[in-house]
């Protein structure tokens, strides 16, 4: 049984329902019961004062690697469990490039069993498009959707050719499956390793040009108006993906964006030096692309902003910069990074929130991301004014790589809740 909790005196943020005024909530078996005023005869078990803090759904995550199974070296489902519950995630996806990959009934139940015995947030994990992520073979995408995957993906690895890719949106579709595209011609980007711009040039490092996204995106699209597949794509990084999406929506295609949170402050001049911390894939761009990508945000183009997170061990930033492993670990930067962007009139704090609640609970048709009466009970509440220094004492992840160490940052989560139960409280 789940406490009924009442949280009361905080400033209710719930882009979904359009509220944005300090109201009491009320929770009861693990859902929301009442926002406002108690049901009749409602006793709570627990009071939680939320004065001069922000209460709003529990976020959600449409990309952060947990690494396990196979790569526990790095990190584990316990570990980023931990640090997604203090950053305010309820719900979190995570891709399919695991080893073994998820590409069977096993691998996806081993995932969400090891998620429900720790507890601590919702796992749903994105299975493999293509058997092994090789790009040839299709994967039993039937058998993963009932063994509880809510996507398809086929990560960073290429599909063979254009042929299987439209065979592959052909039996999503068939089986009303969302397929998450990472966008990137594998030709184009060849062995670059940072944005194709005058730093790379300046620091001699070979570069992916923006064209490796927007061709990948281009033939999807071209796929999609013969597929009718619903595809998502993912992290994208340039000013002529976000119009390509903008026109791909105006003309009714099913199709949706996020963009990663460094992604909206970090541009290609980050990367000088060769500060291996800003190796990520798809590259940090230009700052033309960074403020396109903000605007494409602001007009409703990209709908969700995820963490993109990728927890490394020590040595794989060690190596010259083209031979580091590219990734940051990221899931507690996602909070101060988006409320950067309220500071900088970029966004209302209502679109804020939207975009890591009712945005990405929309792309993957989830019931959270809403405080309606009657959802579950995901709840975050932060104090937007907190500051916090990005160091061992607050972080969390096993992942240490993250470009923001040692700085001070705006934004922390104080309490979280899945169903219900006090996951997370400072």
């Amino acid at each position: 049984m789940t406490e009924r909790i009442a949280i009361r005196g905080g400033h209710v943020v719930d882009p979904s329902n359009g509220i944005e005024e300090t109201l009491d909530l009320y929770l009861a078996e693990g859902r929301v019961v009442s926002l406002g005023t108690a049901p009749d005869g409602y006793m709570a078990d627990r009071t939680i004062s939320a004065e001069g803090q922000i209460v709003c759904p529990g976020f959600i995550d449409l990309c952060a690697r947990l690494r396990e199974p196979g790569y526990e070296h790095k990190a584990a489902i316990a570990s980023e469990s931990e640090a997604a519950s203090a950053s305010g995630i309820t719900t979190l996806c995570c891709p399919p490039d695991t080893d073994p990959v998820i590409d069977t009934p096993a691998v996806v139940n081993l995932i969400r069993e090891r998620a429900q015995q720790i507890g601590k947030i919702r796992v749903l994990p994105i299975g493999a498009l293509t058997r092994g992520l090789k790009g040839r073979d299709l994967s039993e995408m039937s058998a993963l959707k009932r063994a509880g995957c809510v996507a398809l993906s086929n990560a960073h690895a290429p599909m063979a050719n254009t042929l299987v890719l439209r065979r592959a949106l052909e039996y999503a579709a068939s089986h009303d499956l969302l397929v998450v595209i990472r966008p990137e011609d594998p030709w184009l980007a060849d062995q670059g390793c940072v944005h194709e711009g005058p730093t790379a040039t300046r620091l001699g490092l070979p570069g992916i040009p923006d064209a490796a996204e927007t061709v990948a995106i281009a033939q999807v699209l071209a796929l999609v108006e013969h597929t009718e597949a619903r595809v998502h794509f993912a992290q994208l990084s340039c000013a002529r993906a976000a119009r390509m999406i903008a026109r791909a929506r105006e003309k009714g295609t099913p199709v949706s964006a996020d963009v990663a949170a460094h992604q909206l402050h970090m541009t290609e001049t980050d990367i000088d030096g060769f500060n291996a911390m800003c190796h990520v894939r798809p590259p940090l761009r230009s700052v033309a692309d960074r403020d396109a990508l903000r605007e494409a945000l602001r007009n409703g183009v990209i709908t969700a902003i995820c963490s993109d997170h990728q927890p490394h061990e020590p040595d794989a930033k060690l190596d010259v910069f083209p031979s580091t492993e590219p990734g940051m670990a990221s899931l507690e930067m996602v909070l101060p990074l988006t409320l950067k962007l309220v500071d900088e009139d970029v966004l209302s704090l209502s679109q804020a929130i939207a975009l890591l609640t009712q945005g990405p609970a929309a792309v993957m048709g989830t019931e959270t991301g809403t405080l309606s009466v009657g959802s579950p009970a995901d709840i975050c509440i932060f104090d937007p004014e907190c500051t916090w220094t990005v160091d061992s004492s607050t972080w969390r992840s096993t992942g240490r790589n993250t470009p923001y160490w040692g700085q001070t940052v705006k934004g922390r989560v104080t309490r979280t809740f899945v169903d219900g139960r006090a996951v997370f409280e400072l």
